[in-house]
């Protein structure tokens, strides 16, 4: 849901170097883990329903748009796919395009714990061209009647710039401040490197419908610093 920026460290700092990242990660409905949330939930998208998340990530050198539609046909597989253009001021306009398929083995439940699975692929563009491959655990649990959501991912992904295997990882937190909007927070990364972090609010322009967001980021220690807005929308049940 996140994706999406899906809980991989790996596009964070490709995208610092002129690359489009990961998306993760990314579909959910009222109070799950969404846009812009790189954690992953333990939630799908309504049965029969889409969504479509878009936004905008400056980074130091470069620019992202992305956008990233989902569905979820049978009632428990939610299927994404959507990419980026980047804008890099020395590696100059790219594209990338991600695929991601996730399905929920235990729903999260008011006050309770949830779990799933996703995988996906990332096809960058120019200049590091080639596919990332990735998959992970979500887990959620719910506090406070599902004011409070605590998210955990733990992951594998393969990357195609080093031909290496990481272990990712990712904790993040939902708080509900008011009937509309909430704050995020998330640390997340893999197994090399300092870890990132993200934070910011999330407002319901129209509940369960329309949403948009703002966040700021950055790598612990600096060095990665990037802002976002997005835009999220939901429909009702229509597949047949």
């Amino acid at each position: 849901m996140s994706r999406r920026f899906p809980v991989h460290l790996n596009r964070f700092r490709m995208a610092d170097r002129g690359v489009a990242l990961l998306a993760f990660m990314l579909t959910a409905t009222a109070s799950h883990a969404a846009r812009p949330m790189n954690t992953d939930d333990a939630r799908t998208v309504d049965p029969k329903a889409c969504q479509v998340e878009s936004w905008v990530r400056k980074n130091a050198d470069s620019t992202e748009f992305w956008v990233m539609p989902a569905c979820n046909p049978t009632g428990n597989l939610e299927l994404s796919a959507g990419g980026s253009h980047t804008r890099g001021e020395s590696e100059g306009s790219h594209n990338s395009v991600m695929l991601q398929a996730k399905t929920v083995f235990k729903p999260l439940e008011t006050n309770g714990w949830g779990w799933g699975l996703a995988a996906g692929t990332v096809r960058h563009g120019q200049p590091f061209s080639g596919h990332d491959w990735y998959a992970y655990v979500p887990v959620s649990r719910s506090l406070f009647d599902d004011r409070s959501v605590l998210h955990l991912n733990l992951g594998w992904l393969r990357e195609a710039q080093s031909q290496r295997n990481f272990m990712t990882w990712g904790i993040g937190s939902e708080t509900q401040l008011s009937e509309r909007v909430w704050l995020i927070g998330e640390t997340f990364g893999q197994n090399e490197g300092r870890p990132l972090y993200q934070a910011g609010l999330r407002y319901w322009v129209v509940p369960n419908r329309v949403q948009v967001d703002a966040t700021y980021g950055n790598r612990l220690g600096g060095g990665e610093r990037w802002f976002s807005i997005g835009l999220r929308l939901l429909s009702p049940a229509f597949l047949p």
